[in-house]
């Protein structure tokens, strides 16, 4: 009987321990809609944060949702290091004109699209975890959808 309880906890208490690895999309303060799926490439969710590989690519796959119109979408990234934003600027920010977005403006309210993104990953990064801030911003600078993504760079 002691061991069928010693095994119940252990079971239990190693279930917990894996769960609280697993990688979270956290909501960083999306303001004008709200985010239904994120999809990163190559991303083991069962780890505590996605692994990017120096001099790769990953991609990202945000589908979401407008509770407004929008003319016009800027997608903003920061690195966040030490509770320290960093600006990571991409090639092509304006969503709207970028085909490889995947999105064509003006977006609907109420009507779920899906975005996508690759980020370089220079072979010049340093090696450390980092969190990446993603955000994809409408006309008034307002957020559409903020998501924080825990990154690994190796």
């Amino acid at each position: 009987m002691i061991r069928w309880i010693f095994l119940c906890t252990f079971l239990f208490v190693s279930g917990v321990i894996e769960l609280s690895y697993a990688v979270e999309f956290q909501d960083c303060g999306s303001k004008i809609g709200h985010f239904t799926k994120i999809t990163v490439s190559n991303c083991d969710t069962s780890k505590a944060a996605c692994e990017f590989v120096r001099n790769t690519n990953a991609s990202l796959i945000i589908d979401f949702i407008p509770s407004q119109d929008v003319s016009k979408i800027e997608a903003v990234v920061h690195g966040i290091i030490a509770d320290v934003p960093i600006p990571f600027p991409l090639p092509h920010p304006n969503v709207c004109t970028n085909t490889e977005s995947n999105i064509q403006c003006p977006l609907k309210k109420d009507t779920q699209y899906t975005y996508k993104a690759v980020l370089s990953v220079d072979r010049n990064y340093p090696r450390l975890s980092v969190i990446v801030k993603w955000e994809l911003q409408d006309e008034n600078k307002q957020d559409i959808i903020c998501v924080k993504i825990p990154v690994k760079i190796k």
